[in-house]
């Protein structure tokens, strides 16, 4: 398992209604309306979730609620005794495993800061010890290193808040060894199967991406490959012999594959997989057998290509047994012959099982949200259409229980863009699309230009899109719907987060009689004030940022022109908005901005803020309070399209 941490360029930025009536055609069958369920049961915490092994198989570990944040609990397998790790009460952890079969390691910010320490939590029960307790500094995990139970290699901009800087963190004593000062460009670095740095990833003149090498860790580096940013090798581990990389390019191809790459030839040496219409990004290998297993990669669901036939067999087996969901492994032990597997579709959180590879055993753990029936959620479609400048766009149509695209009729309808803007919507239980669902709305989801996994093409046509073509595509798609007679072309509303809430914004201003209202997250509003309080550590890319965004001195105009706080007379729709106070992508000052512009000019607009979240709601009772609030916002301006 490696933790490479490469910093992705700005995925910035992821009272009840009843359904409305649909006569349809004569011939369509009734309507049958799903019960209304309690919206803390959509959006409270897992019962239980995460769950992980222990390498020698004998413990599971899992995230459960103690007082009302997520916690680390652990349980020997055939016992009932639980022991509680930790007992966080401000933050839920974000996220931890196994480094050897009596310690895990855990991530915790604070107050949405994204300025993660590293804890140590004894299998015992002592009280966890923080590792990296560092003012202002963020921590990250490189590598677990296996086959070292007592060292992790982690990462932070201790030195330096711009760069990040590999450390060795000895678990025993908590001390730790400097393992290369960055020099501020290095983005990535890569260990081999012995725990030896040898590889790195850097940008260069802002725009272009070097791969760096060294034999061994006594050798100089050396700059073996460089590339603009649009056209790269993204490292994942090295080869068994520890000679040769394994990785995704999609150098002289628009679509990445998974290839092999000679680092002493500097040149890819086979393609190991790729698809003709997706990006595969990913691959994954056996620790003890030493083989590549599957490469994965995302059409409407995610599909995986199999290397090993024994990992085949094995998915076969679980698929079958499972059959109705998707299935994950999710975690295994070091002799790997168990294995926790975790299923879900798009109506359910689905459950964990631990599987025992001889005898084929199969056991049950627990439902993650068992208290809601998927008998009662909605489906999420697949769906298509075209940009007006004939880019196929893919996306989801998420439409209330009882409706299919043959009866669903002049529906009420949330457009949902995503976050990123380079990311994408995908197949899954999403309890914003069912929640929105349950309380009678069609949601839209849409994949607009620049979304990843449909190739360079695709993404490259979103550079300095944003507001303008990459809008379009959004506009399109709820044109679309009302085109098709889904939507209520009176009853839309746009709701999004980080680049979503841009979104949001730049459609009210773009499109002021299309949408009757908005809900913006955390969302972009000034392109200038935007990129001058992004977190240090995202500095060294900014030239970057400037050629997919716009620099904010040669593309003014253009900026300007797409910043939505400067157009706020252009829109006629009510807004909400919701910001973390401590948010470190989009600053809280993009969305004061946007409120008191609105204000200025008599534009209804309401405004939550949460002192002690960041980029998105983390604790539990602030979700309760922004999707009830959103809820009652909604229910106000599409009133009249529910009964």
């Amino acid at each position: 398992m490696k933790f490479i941490n490469y910093l992705v360029i700005i995925t910035v930025l992821s009272g009840s209604l009843f359904f409305v009536s649909c006569n349809g055609d004569k011939n369509d069958e009734k309507i049958m309306k799903a019960e209304l369920i309690p919206l803390e049961d959509f959006f409270k915490n897992p019962e239980k979730t995460s769950y992980q092994i222990s390498p020698d198989g004998k413990y599971y570990s899992y995230l459960a609620p103690y007082e009302k944040r997520m916690n680390i609990h652990v349980q020997e397998r055939g016992k009932d005794s639980v022991i509680r790790l930790t007992s966080e009460t401000d933050r839920n952890i974000a996220g931890y495993f196994w480094p050897n079969n009596e310690q895990l390691l855990y991530l915790k910010d604070t107050g949405g800061d994204e300025n993660y320490k590293v804890y140590l939590a004894d299998v015992n029960g002592d009280e966890p010890k923080c590792l990296t307790d560092f003012d202002g500094v963020r921590s990250m995990i490189i590598d677990d290193l296996p086959d070292i139970p007592n060292e992790v290699i982690i990462s932070m901009n201790k030195r330096n808040p711009q760069v990040f800087d590999p450390y060795r963190l000895y678990l025993d004593n908590g001390k730790m060894d400097i393992l290369a000062e960055n020099p501020g460009n290095i983005q990535g670095w890569l260990f081999d199967h012995a725990g030896k740095l040898r590889v790195a990833v850097a940008i260069t003149d802002g725009v272009n991406t070097s791969l760096l090498y060294r034999e061994t860790e006594a050798d100089e580096w050396s700059t073996i490959l460089t590339t603009d940013f649009k056209e790269s090798f993204n490292p994942q581990f090295f080869t068994f012999d520890n000679k040769n990389l394994i990785g995704s390019s999609n150098i002289g191809r628009d679509k990445s594959a998974i290839v092999e790459f000679d680092l002493n030839e500097a040149k890819e040496i086979n393609v190991l997989y790729e698809n003709p219409e997706y990006d595969v990004n990913y691959v994954s290998y056996s620790q003890k057998r030493k083989v590549l297993t599957a490469a994965s990669y995302t059409s409407w669901k995610r599909e995986r290509f199999f290397f090993d036939e024994e990992s085949k067999k094995k998915y076969e087996f679980l698929e079958n047994k499972l059959e109705g969901y998707e299935v994950a492994i999710t975690g295994k032990n070091k002799d790997e012959n168990i294995y926790i597997v975790r299923t879900y579709s798009d109506k359910s959180l689905g459950a964990y099982y631990i599987y025992e590879t001889e005898g084929n055993k199969l056991e049950k753990i627990t439902d993650v949200s068992p208290w809601l029936d998927e008998n009662n959620m909605a489906n999420q479609l697949p769906i298509e259409y075209k940009s007006r400048d004939g880019l196929t766009i893919n996306g989801y149509l998420t439409l209330p229980k009882g409706y299919t695209m043959k009866n669903a009729k002049d529906l009420p309808v949330v457009i949902h863009p995503h976050g990123g803007p380079w990311h994408r919507d995908s197949w899954g239980f999403n309890p914003e699309l069912q929640f929105l669902a349950n309380r009678g709305f069609a949601v839209l989801q849409m994949n607009f230009r620049g979304s990843t996994g449909y190739g360079r093409k695709f993404w490259e046509a979103s550079f300095k899109k944003w507001g303008r073509e990459m809008q379009d595509d959004i506009t399109d798609g709820t044109n679309w719907l009302i085109e098709k007679g889904i939507a209520n072309a009176d009853k839309i509303a746009i709701y999004g987060g980080s680049y979503g809430g841009y979104a949001t914004l730049m459609g009210l201003v773009k499109e002021p009689d299309l949408y009757a209202a908005g809900v913006d997250y955390v969302g972009v509003s000034n392109m200038f004030t935007f990129m001058k309080t992004i977190p240090p550590y995202w500095k060294p890319m900014l030239e970057m940022m400037y050629e997919m965004a716009g620099d904010p001195v040669k593309d003014s105009i253009m900026l300007r022109e797409v910043s939505p706080v400067f157009h706020v007379d252009k829109i006629k729709a009510p807004l909400f908005i919701a910001q973390g106070a401590n948010d470190p992508r989009v600053n809280k000052d993009e969305s004061d901005q946007m409120v008191e512009a609105m204000k200025e000019r008599g534009i209804e607009v309401e405004y939550m803020v949460k002192d002690n979240e960041g980029h998105g709601f983390s604790n539990e009772e602030n979700r309760f309070d922004f999707y009830r609030a959103m809820e009652s916002f909604l229910t106000k301006h599409l009133r009249d399209s529910v009964e």
